[in-house]
């Protein structure tokens, strides 16, 4: 699910917009929206008295919600006969009422909703995407939902046209109308605008970004006459960008494995006049460790399915024969051909100014890191050393020091050996097998993440910024939380990124508009909402008790971090303990 944030009035009264105001929120949210809570049974103003016979929405396990009608009230408790033949029992505070006005096919504004809770928005939503409409407004606010098929006549050249300079809310709900939002404002008002695209992996953020900047494209395009190569470098950078930066995941074939902030920069006239792209938290721990049913990043399998001459230079087989490939039992995705995906990337490579002979050499570096990830080691002759397992792991350290252009035997002396340097001296010190493969993953992490912002770098320095440009729109694409099994720094980097966009979305949602009818005096009754700011307080507030030892520091932390904190709800002290432990022994 994507939600995007516009200035604009959409079937309610909108605060005054402001000159740093966020000028679009396409959001794919990770967690439900933060809707209002039945506590006083207020719902977007409305007061709602539960009763006998009251039609309302009941969680169920199965279907998340189901309606039904209150057949019982004893205290705090309600029976519910629910529509699917149950009997529930729960309390008051847990039912939420159903608006039995609403139209079937469900409403294209979901403020028109009687009421605006969980279950109303899900049921309006659920109603539409029956009918094959995606997009849906709550207030300023876009909601998408991912079709999982193409819908080309959505996206094609006659519905751009009908959505340049169409008043927001005048046509349906669309991605092209918070983009020409943002667009009119930066002309007319004279107001950069950012677009935010956040949510959980395989929302379509993606996809969505992409369409955000196709049409900015084609409103700041120039005539064919004037040449359009600004424009189509930047749409051109989406492909390599992916190539590089994308990887199949359980829930997306193309799932983005970095954030991306788009800043597209525009002349006195509106044009695009230039641009610059940022990324943020790439995900290197799946450059050699993937898992079944995911993939690893396209560019390895692409260059895999390249033309003999490729392959045959850089001595590569099938995917299935590399280490870092052949973790997961997925080669291939459904409906791709990675042998023509590697020459659209070439292509797309050309038009955003890389050169043949830096293709070369990128891809060069690719073949490097599926060499060193084959590169096994053995116990060697000293205590605690290692050297190349056997003549297959030579090979692969031959090609790989060859590949990147540095000595064989320099480069086995870097994995195998650890160097520590004091004041006095240089000091190498061996590793055991199990060290030197972390050495080379280490490495090959290090590689790969350097040549992905080489590639950025490069693509910025090929379509220039106009440094004169006054006006500009960016578009924020940013993976949404997530939570594995196995934890690392980079899943509490994207948590703590997606609770800051949170917290903005809930400032300007909830707190500001709530601030705004209070000061204007407007009759309407406080809405209730998921406040996140405790959790940013947690992560954001000084340790004022903590101090450092030489001695088990990892500990005196945990346990600092216990003391202050078990009192409250968000903090699980019981995964501390199990990290606690393992960290101890």
């Amino acid at each position: 699910m994507e939600v995007a944030r516009v200035k604009g009035n959409i079937g309610k009264r909108a605060p005054p917009a402001t000159a740093d105001e966020t000028g679009g929120f396409v959001a794919h949210l990770a967690r439900p929206l933060p809707m209002a809570r039945p506590c006083a049974k207020s719902f977007l103003g409305t007061s709602v008295n539960i009763i006998m016979g009251s039609n309302v929405w009941v969680e169920d396990p199965q279907l998340s919600w189901v309606d039904g009608q209150v057949t019982k009230i004893t205290g705090e408790n309600a029976e519910v006969q629910t529509s699917n033949g149950k009997t529930v029992v729960t309390t008051l505070s847990k039912l939420y009422p159903k608006d039995m006005e609403a139209p079937p096919g469900g409403v294209d504004d979901m403020t028109k909703l009687s009421y605006l809770h969980e279950p109303g928005v899900l049921q309006n939503l659920s109603a539409r995407y029956q009918l094959n409409e995606i997009y849906t407004y709550t207030g300023n606010i876009l909601i998408a939902i991912n079709p999982f098929q193409r819908l080309t006549h959505l996206y094609d050249s006659h519905m751009m046209t009908q959505y340049k300079g169409a008043p927001l809310g005048e046509l349906s709900p669309h991605v092209f109308a918070v983009a020409d939002v943002a667009f009119r404002a930066m002309v007319n008002e004279g107001k950069s605008n950012s677009i935010l695209v956040s949510g959980e992996s395989g929302a379509g953020k993606t996809e969505t970004t992409k369409m955000l900047m196709r049409y900015l494209a084609y409103l700041g395009g120039r005539a064919a006459t004037e040449g359009r190569t600004v424009e189509q470098q930047v749409l051109e950078s989406n492909p390599v960008l992916e190539a590089f930066g994308n990887a199949k995941t359980v829930r997306n074939n193309n799932s983005s494995r970095f954030g991306k902030f788009v800043e597209i920069q525009f002349d006195n006239k509106g044009r695009i006049s230039g641009a610059a792209i940022r990324t943020y938290l790439l995900e290197r721990s799946r450059v050699c460790q993937i898992s079944d049913p995911e993939r690893n990043y396209h560019c390895f399998y692409l260059l895999c399915a390249a033309p003999t001459e490729v392959t045959e230079k850089y001595k590569l087989g099938k995917p299935n024969t590399f280490h870092y490939l052949n973790q997961s039992n997925c080669y291939e995705l459904v409906g791709v051909n990675d042998a023509y995906e590697y020459l659209a990337t070439r292509r797309a490579m050309d038009i955003v100014g890389i050169s043949a002979q830096e293709q070369d050499a990128i891809f060069r570096v690719v073949a490097a890191i599926l060499h060193l990830g084959n590169i096994n080691f053995a116990k060697g002759q000293e205590i605690d050393s290692s050297v190349p397992k056997d003549d297959k792991a030579k090979f692969h350290l031959k090609m790989a020091a060859e590949l990147l252009m540095c000595d064989a035997e320099g480069l086995q002396d870097a994995l195998c050996k650890r160097m520590m340097i004091t004041p006095e001296e240089v000091i190498k010190r061996p590793l055991d097998p199990q060290s030197a493969a972390v050495s080379r993953d280490g490495l090959a992490k290090t590689i790969y993440s350097r040549l992905f912002d080489w590639i950025v770098d490069k693509i910025n320095v090929s379509i220039g910024q106009d440094q004169a440009s006054k006006s500009l729109i960016g578009v924020l694409d940013i993976y949404g939380f997530e939570s594995f099994k196995t934890n690392s720094f980079e899943q509490f980097c994207i948590n703590y990124t997606n609770e800051k966009l949170q917290q903005h979305f809930n400032q300007h949602v909830f707190k500001m508009e709530q601030e705004e009818y209070t000061k204007e005096a407007i009759d309407w009754s406080y809405i209730e909402f998921v406040d996140n700011q405790d959790v940013l307080d947690l992560i954001e507030k000084v340790l004022s008790n903590y101090h450092t030892s030489s001695r088990s520091i990892t500990i005196f932390f945990f346990l600092s971090l216990g003391f202050m904190f078990s009192g409250m709800p968000i903090f699980l002290s019981s995964a501390l303990l199990v990290n606690l432990d393992h960290c101890s022994e």
